[in-house]
């Protein structure tokens, strides 16, 4: 085995990844602490071609060392805006017609094996904070709940990493 290099991905530019379509999801990030777990969810963003990420609350915004070091630059390609609360940030989102799902531990939510996203209908996930999770005020505002089935003695898997797992699931089932 070879391993590919950079130039043999295909990968588009930047200017080509603005004017691609995007997946039809955007990602609330309530009060998201840590700068690294921001800077991954851009990362992440990108790489599934989320729709936009919006910061609320606490959460840091670009432009910021911490968030490039991990994001390595994801920051000035992901679409981002900023919102004071996130309940404000939902609220908002539901008036644009998305479908607003929590990425919480709560009662009634979907196992993420047995969600099907439906074409069509524009998403937006809210991830929560590193310890408290995503604020009831928000779960309370959102249309559902995801959950990812988890078989380990944690209670909890890290919020960017959960990124990924839910993420990637999304863009399985709507890519072409």
């Amino acid at each position: 085995m070879r391993k590919i290099t950079n130039e043999e991905l295909g990968r588009p530019t930047p200017e080509q990844y603005a004017a691609m379509e995007k997946m039809p999801v955007a990602v609330v990030l309530d009060n998201v602490r840590s700068l690294q777990n921001v800077g991954a969810f851009f990362r992440t963003c990108d790489a599934f071609a989320a729709e936009r990420i919006v910061l609320c609350g606490i959460t840091a915004t670009p432009p910021n060392r911490d968030i490039h070091k991990t994001a390595l630059g994801a920051e000035l390609t992901v679409a981002w805006s900023y919102s004071p609360t996130t309940e404000e940030c939902i609220d908002r989102l539901h008036a644009e017609g998305y479908r607003v799902l929590a990425v919480e531990q709560v009662e009634g939510a979907a196992m993420l094996g047995e969600f099907r996203a439906e074409p069509g209908v524009r998403y937006a996930l809210v991830f929560g904070n590193e310890v408290a999770g995503v604020g009831q005020q928000a779960v309370d505002r959102c249309d559902g709940a995801i959950e990812i089935p988890q078989a380990g003695v944690k209670h909890s898997i890290n919020v960017s990493v959960s990124a990924g797992v839910v993420l990637w699931e999304f863009f399985r089932q709507l890519r072409n």
